[in-house]
């Protein structure tokens, strides 16, 4: 029997996840960052991104967050986000028109406020897109 590590997602909306794991691959500030079972405690900024979790049995299940905090001890593994989202439930048409309006806005010059708006708006849809492609790509593999 592996040793495991707990992990809570939570979003505004709440619990999106609960349950033990292998290791949890999260877009940390500073890079992803890999935890195991008995990591040093450590806190950290989420960026948009996929945030993955590894059962027993090798398979790993993919979320979507948009930014929050990661907090490591080392038995449990907290996702403070944002929004969460099953990668499998994010939607690729509307985050495809999410980024095509975001560079629109951006290609417009607009005043500061909408500019960053914007360049937010772009990071997190870019950020959806890479974690559908990363959940196509294990499911191929």
């Amino acid at each position: 029997m592996a040793m495991t590590i707990h992990v809570d997602i939570v979003s505004a909306e709440g619990a999106i996840h609960s349950g033990q794991a292998t290791m949890v691959y999260a877009s940390a500030e500073v890079g992803e960052v890999g935890i195991a079972p008995r990591h040093t405690a450590f806190i950290s900024r989420l960026k948009p991104g996929d945030v993955r979790v590894e059962n027993e049995q090798g398979e790993q299940e993919h979320f979507y967050v948009s930014g929050g905090m990661l907090e490591v001890q080392p038995n449990v593994v907290t996702v403070l986000a944002d929004t969460a989202v099953r990668a499998a439930n994010l939607d690729e048409a509307a985050a495809q028109e999410a980024k095509r309006r975001a560079e629109e806005a951006l290609a417009g010059q607009q005043a500061g406020f909408e500019y960053a708006k914007a360049q937010a708006e772009l990071a997190e849809a870019i950020a959806q897109l890479r974690a559908i492609e990363k959940l196509r790509k294990t499911k191929r593999g």
